[in-house]
């Protein structure tokens, strides 16, 4: 898997380029397929940064995750 660093995971918001990936517990996850995820946003949560800290408060556990391969390692 790829190395990314936060300046190109923060690219990847859906509005910059169309990919919408972010970060959690140091991988990187591309969620473009998502339909909750469509516009780069997820209620108030933005795609392109590392979002391990915010779950925390999310409704859902980090098994969200598992239906998604990760594509890198957050550098």
């Amino acid at each position: 898997m790829i190395q990314i660093s936060k300046n190109q995971l923060a690219l990847r918001n859906g509005q910059d380029k169309p990919e919408v990936w972010i970060a959690f517990r140091g991988k990187i996850y591309d969620l473009s397929s998502s339909r909750l995820w469509r516009s780069g946003r997820h209620y108030e949560h933005w795609a392109g940064q590392d979002l391990t800290a915010e779950l925390e408060n999310a409704p859902h556990t980090a098994h969200v995750f598992d239906k998604f391969e990760p594509i890198g390692y957050l550098k």
